[in-house]
């Protein structure tokens, strides 16, 4: 079922590594060209342009744009209560850890009168994005909308695609979860144009035709304001990560995320039908999702793979997972030692890193690089993926090298009060005006000058120390 690359008695360079690990990915500039005309159409037409994409490539339009109270209410209402328990569950867990990692400000005294204090201040508008496609994710809007709750975001929209069996409104269990957390702003909008109407917002949340034929809609959704959002975050297709990079600057975002990655750090002590199933479980999100063991016993590996030959065509998904396992982004990496292991881990930086090792956790204290690190048999990906309290929106395709997955830092902006009295400015003067000479930029030290001149009306900026005049 998996491939099989065999590094023992190697010692390839990072650069080798790169090249020849399992790894997937999709091309996002491929479809820029697709995406542009649909970003630019929302930014010029507004809601009704993205209602006009959402037909065509949804084959439904919802009533209002705007998700209306009582079909909030409702899907709560409609819950099933153990389904209803595992969100207020995942809710409670999610929040306390995203809670604890809001940080305070702090103050640096530099000398008598020389302060600098870094305070943080909250995205104000966050647009969350919510995908629909082959499954229903409402751990998705937890892990998007508690960070941004946790670090004070003043207002938060969620935008996931209508759904022709949902009645032309987003899935059921994606509302109650909104509900049930209070974002009450809901638009039944997805793919690129709903990232274009996030960015660029409307005046009118629906055309005229559409307002008048809301019927049941009792609130005012229909004829609501679409108001833009300064920050998107959320997972979603190639589509919607096109049209992030294309509103990027517009609005800020939090990544391009990519098909979504397990590796798994084993050794001859690690289970081999659980390591098995983990690799399964993270191959049935998508034909694209990548699955990766590192090893150090060969005998292990196959016993793995005979595993997972065994039981992933008894998947409600095993299409799914079959397309994934023997793709070219998964696979079977033979190892040396726990040394080597861990430089493949790092030189992969996996979206989600599984250690089934002794010493696991003196192990995952050992890697540099992978989005979140799951310690021991009983921290399996899935526990990340719902109720671990941890952020399951990570960095994918090698980029938690350089990147961290969603928190509160996400939606919090690092701010400096610079506070300098007269004696404090006095004390530096003349480097500031040292520096304003080597850079060329004169009227820099004159600005420091004038506060500590007898006569400022003599003050001269324009003197020889520009070489322009």
């Amino acid at each position: 079922m998996l491939s099989t690359i065999d590094l023992r008695g190697q010692v390839p360079t990072t650069s080798q590594l790169r090249r020849s690990l399992p790894r997937g990915g999709t091309d996002i500039t491929s479809v820029l060209p697709t995406v542009a005309p649909i970003i630019d159409a929302v930014k010029t037409g507004g809601a009704n342009a993205a209602l006009e994409f959402g037909e065509r490539f949804d084959r439904v339009r919802p009533r209002s744009v705007r998700v209306p109270a009582e079909i909030m209410d409702r899907a709560v209402g409609g819950l099933d209560p153990d389904v209803r328990a595992a969100i207020d569950e995942a809710i409670a867990r999610t929040r306390r850890v995203h809670r604890e990692q809001k940080p305070s400000s702090h103050t640096t005294t530099l000398a008598d009168g020389a302060r600098v204090t870094e305070v943080f201040r909250p995205v104000e508008r966050v647009g969350l994005y919510v995908p629909g496609g082959q499954a229903v994710y409402p751990s998705s809007v937890i892990m998007n909308a508690v960070p941004a709750q946790e670090a004070g975001a003043q207002s938060l929209v969620v935008a996931s695609p209508p759904q022709e069996d949902c009645g032309g409104w987003p899935h059921p269990t994606i509302l109650a979860v909104c509900q049930l957390l209070g974002v009450d702003e809901v638009w039944a909008v997805g793919g690129a144009q709903a990232v274009a109407l996030l960015a660029y917002g409307s005046d009118a949340a629906d055309d005229a035709d559409t307002a008048g034929a809301a019927g049941a809609v009792s609130d005012d959704a229909a004829g609501a304001t679409c108001e833009p959002v300064d920050m998107i975050t959320g997972p979603g297709n190639i589509y919607v990560a096109a049209a992030k990079r294309l509103v990027q600057g517009v609005v800020g975002i939090d990544s391009e995320a990519g098909p979504t990655e397990i590796a798994i750090i084993a050794d001859h002590t690690a289970n081999p039908t659980w390591v098995a199933y983990d690799l399964i479980s993270q191959a049935e999100h998508d034909e694209m999702a990548a699955s990766v063991l590192i090893t150090t016993d060969e005998e292990f590996a196959q016993r793995v793979n005979d595993e997972i030959t065994q039981r992933y065509g008894v998947t409600a998904n095993h299409t799914r997972v079959e397309q994934a396992l023997r793709g070219q982004q998964s696979g079977i990496v033979l190892v040396d030692d726990i040394e080597q292991a861990i430089r493949v881990a790092d030189a992969y930086a996996a979206e989600h890193l599984e250690i089934h090792t002794e010493n696991a956790r003196e192990v995952a204290e050992r890697v540099r690089h992978a989005g979140a690190i799951f310690v021991g048999e009983y921290s399996p990906v899935p526990l990340g993926d719902y109720v671990a309290g941890s952020n399951h929106v990570l960095p994918t395709g090698g980029t938690a090298r350089f990147s961290s997955g969603l928190s509160t830092h996400t939606f919090l902006r690092p701010v400096n009060l610079i506070d300098y009295d007269q004696e404090g400015l006095r004390a530096v003067a003349e480097h500031v005006i040292a520096f304003s000479q080597a850079e060329q930029l004169p009227a820099h030290g004159e600005a420091i000058r004038v506060r500590f001149a007898e006569n400022p009306e003599n003050t001269d900026t324009s003197s020889a120390e520009n070489p322009e005049g």
